[in-house]
């Protein structure tokens, strides 16, 4: 959001200001080192949206770089509204680029997408939530090019303890 003209709105700068904050006031307290973010310049959900954020992005990127955090951990544009995935003219690489550290991306990606962001240098890591929930064998899965369970999005952030956490079946091999 641009419009807010106080010390944390307005501006890029200002806009970022408060994540640069913390990043900052954290890493001085236990070390660079053990510092990370998460980011998801292209959400838009819950008036989160951003007017311009491919710029925020890579202002936010380019500035992470003078704490020397482990990780940047950004969610692909792909999903802009919770539950809909699509095409989008927007990238993550211009802030891969910009970013000095280990880069992580997440938002949706499968075998293929995510072994592909890396090969191409979109990222040096790939984040599987949904489907590593629904498979707790994911990487067994990948290797073997296995099928994959579908998640159930209908059981996520439920006070049950098993239902939709611990309850979808491993893969059944032969040895």
């Amino acid at each position: 959001m641009t419009g807010s003209t106080d010390q944390y709105g307005g501006s890029i700068e200002n806009r970022c200001r408060f994540a640069l904050e913390i990043v900052e006031a954290i890493a001085n307290e236990i070390g660079a080192h053990r510092v990370g973010i998460r980011l998801c310049p292209f959400a838009n959900f819950s008036e989160s949206g951003d007017s311009n954020p491919e710029a925020l992005g890579l202002y936010i990127a380019e500035s992470l770089n003078k704490y020397g955090i482990l990780y940047c951990h950004m969610v692909a544009p792909r999903l802009t509204i919770v539950g809909e995935n699509g095409d989008t003219p927007h990238s993550l690489l211009p802030m891969r680029k910009a970013f000095n550290g280990t880069f992580l991306v997440a938002g949706g990606y499968g075998r293929e997408d995510g072994n592909k962001a890396v090969a191409e240098g979109g990222a040096d890591l790939v984040a599987y939530g949904r489907i590593f929930l629904a498979n707790p064998d994911l990487p067994k899965r990948f290797e073997l090019d296995a099928p994959l369970n579908k998640y159930n999005r209908d059981t996520f952030y439920t006070p049950d303890p098993v239902v939709g956490y611990t309850d979808y079946p491993f893969l059944e091999t032969t040895t």
